[in-house]
């Protein structure tokens, strides 16, 4: 049953779906859907061309839909799009995409915004990712599936983290991160792979096996070009699926990808 408090104010054009509860105080303004079984607890305002999948929950102060913090945006229609079951905590803010990024800004379902963290512009995150408090992603990141990032993190714009990565907390992320990838330091340095997230998701031990050799024939060792290890990963262990991901994942940079700061150079980069 539809639930609104009425000191709430929402715009004639909303859309509201069923079993929605939306608590004392929220704005909610006349391009934005809110589907099914949502609950704004209090103080929420959504705002711009704003979708809200079904199940997830709002807490007070957070602001979704607002203009993204770009000088080269002017009002253009652009989107955001939150997925299904969130749970998107106190003070967080998700802002629409600009017409350079793609005019969309996602994010996935079964995501954990916790207190004060920042989605900028045309940011893509995946499902069941988690942003600890205060963390801030920079216009245009990619959060790959399952990964967690810790609190206090700034990740630059246009960074990219891979599928289950897992961030220690007061990072500055200016790279990207490969799947699996276990990033820590205050300068977010690659330590190893985050082998316990991969045990939480019951990853096969082969798989595990698979990526400890090919992480250790890619980062540990500067025998040879960056570019000619990726390739005798890929035919040494590209059959295996998390393998697969992470050669893919370096085929794709169009950015520096963050190397073992403990081994690696610098200057030793994907061609």
């Amino acid at each position: 049953m539809l639930a609104i408090d009425p000191t709430a104010r929402v715009a004639p054009g909303a859309v509201i779906g069923a079993d929605v509860n939306i608590g004392p105080y929220c704005v909610i303004g006349p391009n934005v859907t809110v589907r099914d079984g949502c609950e704004l607890v209090a103080h929420v305002h959504l705002a711009g061309r704003t979708t809200i999948a079904e199940g997830t929950v709002i807490h007070p102060f957070a602001s979704l839909g607002g203009p993204p913090q770009s000088v080269h945006y002017h009002g253009e229609p652009t989107e955001l799009v939150v997925g299904a079951k969130c749970q998107i905590r106190e003070h967080v803010t998700v802002n629409l995409g600009t017409v350079g990024g793609g005019g969309i800004t996602t994010v996935g379902d079964n995501c954990f915004l916790m207190a004060g963290s920042h989605v900028g512009h045309d940011c893509r995150v995946g499902n069941n990712v988690t942003l600890a408090n205060q963390t801030m992603l920079g216009g245009h990141c990619e959060i790959g599936d399952y990964t967690f990032v810790g609190g206090s993190c700034a990740v630059h714009q246009h960074v990219r983290l891979g599928e289950g990565v897992m961030v220690g907390g007061n990072c500055a992320i200016r790279e990207d991160a490969i799947p699996f990838g276990f990033v820590f330091h205050y300068v977010g340095y690659l330590i190893g792979l985050n082998i316990i997230g991969m045990r939480r998701r019951s990853i096969p031990r082969e798989s595990i096996n698979a990526m400890r050799k090919a992480y250790k024939l890619l980062f540990e060792s500067e025998d040879r070009p960056f570019a000619e290890r990726r390739d005798q990963v890929a035919s040494q262990f590209g059959d295996d699926p998390c393998v697969a991901k992470v050669v893919a994942f370096l085929r794709a940079a169009k950015r520096p990808v963050m190397l073992n700061r403990l081994r690696g150079s610098t200057s030793d980069q994907p061609e």
